[in-house]
């Protein structure tokens, strides 16, 4: 039995511990927990009591927050993958991790609830639109710091870059990336990896057909069935 449990499912931010443990190819059990259902809630707030997915559990050990995941699972199982040894590069990876769940995803989050989550007469049109300009305000300095780059840090793909593709490509789901031309070439190459999970609306499509998305690309995952039974 793998010491390692990860409760969530795509196309959550589930996807950016998923992202890390395709990558190292860890033994994760996934627990699939799905968003906007009763008893999944349930489930979750018996588990962690802020009540958020996704949420890991290592042996005795219990992480949430899904940049809190990724970070441990690098430190903890990653052999010196995807964290630089240097104070500059980590304090780098750190700041660009903050960053894009500040100041890009929580403008992404604010229209979202406006648009699905809350009630109806909570929702607030102007509210949306303020966070849509909020995003692509940040996404500018960003734009710009990916110019010539092929990684967020270094020459080396690092965390930050798994958190800064699925961010954005939820910033492109929502139509935000229009003016920002690196920021849809990296997310494209990122997605390109071998290893990636499946992209936010490939995990809503799962969802809107009641399945639960592969841990991996769909053609690794495919493959890796193909193999496992020859």
């Amino acid at each position: 039995m793998s010491r390692l449990k990860l409760y969530g499912v795509p196309p959550t931010r589930a996807i950016r511990p998923i992202w890390v443990l395709n990558e190292f190819e860890l033994e994760c059990e996934i627990v699939s927990i799905f968003p906007f259902d009763e008893e999944s809630a349930r489930a979750v707030k018996s588990l962690n009591p802020v009540g958020k997915i996704p949420y890991l559990v290592d042996g005795d050990l219990v992480v949430s927050e899904s940049i809190a995941i990724m970070l441990h699972l690098a430190e903890a199982h990653g052999g010196g993958r995807f964290m630089p040894n240097d104070v500059a590069g980590r304090a780098a990876v750190n700041q660009w991790n903050f960053f894009l769940v500040t100041e890009i995803e929580q403008p992404l989050w604010r229209a979202g609830l406006h648009q699905v989550i809350y009630p109806e007469e909570e929702r607030s049109e102007s509210e949306i639109a303020l966070a849509y300009r909020d995003c692509r305000r940040f996404l500018e300095p960003l734009e710009a710091h990916l110019e010539g780059r092929e990684f967020l840090v270094g020459d080396e793909e690092t965390v930050a870059d798994f958190n800064a593709a699925y961010t954005l490509d939820w910033a492109g789901s929502e139509n935000q990336l229009e003016s920002a031309p690196n920021c849809r070439a990296f997310v494209d190459r990122m997605y390109a990896r071998p290893n990636a999970p499946v992209r936010i609306a490939e995990g809503f499509a799962y969802l809107d057909a009641g399945e639960t998305a592969p841990r991996f690309h769909r053609d690794i995952d495919a493959k890796r069935k193909a193999e496992t039974l020859a």
